[in-house]
């Protein structure tokens, strides 16, 4: 599932800033990363299973590595965990009206946040 016109895909942010604003809302970078993409992830566990809120980027500027990076930021998504498969986006997929609604709040606490210093 898109979260689509979060605001959120429209903003470039340094990477350090991005990490401790995503962090603070459970979204964890961790291992996901290359040099140039970036990947923050929440999960939850519910009774109707293992969901990922992620929110992925790309460096415009800089390497992700040397944490020296400028990242512009992609639509957010919504996916459910299928073991051992991975995790699905589709539009078949159903996803908890309770879990949507507080997705949809953490990208409205991440979007205001990351305002602040966005470009």
């Amino acid at each position: 599932m898109k979260f689509e016109n979060t605001g959120i895909e429209k903003f470039k942010a340094e990477i350090n800033r991005l990490d401790e604003v995503m962090h603070d809302h459970g979204l964890i970078r961790a291992g996901q990363w290359d040099y140039d993409r970036v990947t923050y992830d929440r999960k939850f566990e519910m009774k109707e299973g293992v969901f990922y809120l992620r929110v992925q980027g790309y460096a415009v500027e800089g390497d992700v590595d040397t944490f020296k990076a400028t990242i512009q930021l992609m639509t957010p998504l919504l996916g459910k965990h299928y073991y051992p498969h991975g995790v699905e986006y589709g539009e078949g997929e159903n996803f908890p009206a309770s879990l949507v609604t507080q997705c949809k709040k953490i990208l409205d606490e991440v979007k205001n946040e990351i305002s602040k210093f966005a470009e």
